[in-house]
């Protein structure tokens, strides 16, 4: 039976690296893959996964109102081997769901990568999701800006440095505006928690 698999950490653990590295072993074994990135990064990036480290693969573009199962069973999907998605903290509670129903129905493996709060050290609405329905969760670690222990959160800094509390759920950027801290180093920080 195929699972729905949700790797997650903070930024800066390498997820877009392990799922193109992964997505690599699948084309090495001429195996077909799909990969899929939410409308507000896909828009940035040319339709491509992008890691910090310069890999990068094209990917379809999905808004909010994209049915995975509907879409993929549209398809000849039976050649289909593994699905991906980048950044499936930005997928809507439906669309996880329907990720679900292609692992379940469809006999898939779906392989969903993430961050799992956010600045305000709330959950994504995809991740919050993935964390209830995934049938097998990895986190993916890297190490507090501050100290030497895991980091677990992040913060998001104004241009000054400074460490902004309240704002849009979603900006975009990387090591400019956002820091991963571990539990300690963000409630001190923020006192969100």
């Amino acid at each position: 039976m195929a699972k729905l698999y949700f790797f997650y950490s903070t930024m800066n653990a390498g997820k877009s690296t392990a799922l193109l590295q992964s997505n690599h072993n699948y084309s090495e074994s001429n195996l077909k893959t799909l990969l899929f990135i939410p409308k507000d990064l896909g828009d940035k990036s040319d339709g491509k996964i992008i890691s910090r480290i310069g890999l990068e693969a094209d990917a379809i573009i999905v808004d909010n109102e994209y049915n995975f199962f509907n879409e993929i069973e549209k398809l000849n999907h039976e050649d289909v081997s593994c699905i991906f998605v980048d950044e499936a903290q930005f997928l809507s509670k439906e669309q996880v769901q329907s990720l679900g129903k292609v692992a379940d129905d469809l006999s898939i493996p779906v392989m969903c990568y993430g961050i799992r709060t956010d600045f305000q050290g709330q959950l994504f609405d995809g991740s919050k999701e993935l964390l209830a329905i995934a049938d097998n969760l990895k986190e993916l670690k890297t190490i507090c800006s501050m100290c030497e222990k895991k980091a677990t959160m992040v913060v998001r800094l104004n241009q000054e440095g400074e460490v902004v509390l309240e704002g849009e759920k979603i900006v975009i950027g990387g090591n400019d505006i956002y820091k991963t801290l571990c539990r300690k180093h963000f409630r001190q920080l923020t006192k969100l928690i």
